[in-house]
């Protein structure tokens, strides 16, 4: 072997020995680089799926939330029809009350409105046709405790049971329904407490 060929065989194994460093090399970076990624992909995988997790509680609470609200409010809706269901029962049994008890009562509530001053009376006709003859006599002893007149309209009010009182330019519509709804929040506590307890 020739001094030249020597040469170039220590040139090609330097060279060998160089590529064997630079591929090492190359890799040694390429595994870095493929565990780097790995390691991101692992940790924003168990970011996203932690924030999955927390999107999906928090979907489940608000849907738990918006059947319990829907819920509750058909429970509202159907005491609100019961509670409706019940006053409307309880307007016909007024309405039909034989006519001494009808009286009676109408006699208590016209007692409780009654002021001094010069009142005046209306009656619906069905209550006008069945009156009895010491209605109105009653309702003006009543008028007299409190320092007041009350006269009898011949004239009917447009109503179905209860009656109108006016003094002056003021009138006060105490028909059944007028009174309940007036007093429509007493009303229902008072039916709620019936019904549910």
């Amino acid at each position: 072997m020739s001094g030249l060929e020597g040469i170039l065989n220590i040139i090609e194994a330097q060279q060998k020995q160089n590529e064997d460093i630079i591929i090492k090399a190359a890799q040694s970076k390429a595994e870095r680089i493929k565990a780097d990624g790995e390691e991101k992909a692992q940790r924003a995988y168990e970011e996203y799926l932690a924030k999955a997790k927390t999107d999906n509680a928090r979907e489940h609470e608000n849907a738990c939330s918006s059947v319990d609200a829907e819920m509750k409010r058909k429970v509202l809706e159907c005491k609100v029809e019961l509670i409706d269901e019940a006053v409307e029962r309880t307007l016909e049994k007024l309405r039909k009350l034989p006519d001494g008890e009808y009286f009676v009562m109408l006699e208590r509530l016209i007692s409780q409105k009654l002021r001094a001053g010069n009142g005046i009376l209306a009656l619906g006709v069905n209550d006008l046709k069945r009156l009895p003859a010491d209605f109105e006599a009653a309702v003006q002893e009543s008028a007299a405790k409190v320092g007041g007149t009350i006269t009898l309209s011949k004239d009917t009010a447009d109503i179905s049971d209860g009656f109108i009182l006016s003094y002056g330019l003021i009138s006060e519509n105490c028909s059944f329904r007028a009174v309940i709804e007036s007093e429509r929040d007493e009303v229902r506590d008072a039916a709620v407490s019936k019904l549910f307890g």
